[in-house]
């Protein structure tokens, strides 16, 4: 509930400065980083209301969390962030292959794991016919 007041409060705060800004924009890039601050938090905020509450564990926890593919039904992994971030799990439940696939224009990374979700778990092969796939080293697995 405190993330949500803050996300309001920030929200109203941008809303304001934007007609408070004098002439030659003095205060930008405090503006600027308010406005991501803002984003970052209701990108977040959305994807944790898509969670699962197995998945928002995970995520408090380990800023990660596992999906299971709607066709093979593999395990993947999504970790915090807005690219390369989404590794299909081995046998052994350690990263085996990394996956980079993300929606277009310039998304914050709750916004780009909430997609990569949707998509691996609603059309997975549609999904990994369009990423960039490499394996993971046997020393480099998380």
């Amino acid at each position: 509930m405190r993330l949500v007041q803050w996300i309001l409060t920030k929200t109203r705060d941008v809303k304001r400065s934007v007609f408070k800004w004098p002439p030659k924009y003095r205060g930008w890039r405090e503006h600027r980083k308010v406005v991501e601050q803002v984003r970052e938090a209701r990108g977040l905020a959305l994807l944790r209301e898509w969670l699962s509450a197995e998945q928002r564990a995970q995520f408090e926890a380990s800023r990660c969390f596992e999906v299971i593919g709607c066709h093979s039904r593999k395990r993947y992994r999504i970790y915090h962030g807005i690219g390369g971030n989404v590794y299909e799990l081995g046998e052994d439940n350690r990263p085996a292959v990394s996956l980079c696939f993300v929606p277009d224009g310039r998304l914050v990374a709750g916004d780009v794991m909430l997609a990569q979700k949707i998509a691996l778990e609603t059309n997975e092969s549609s999904a990994l016919e369009i990423a960039n796939k490499n394996t993971v080293p046997v020393l480099a697995r998380r």
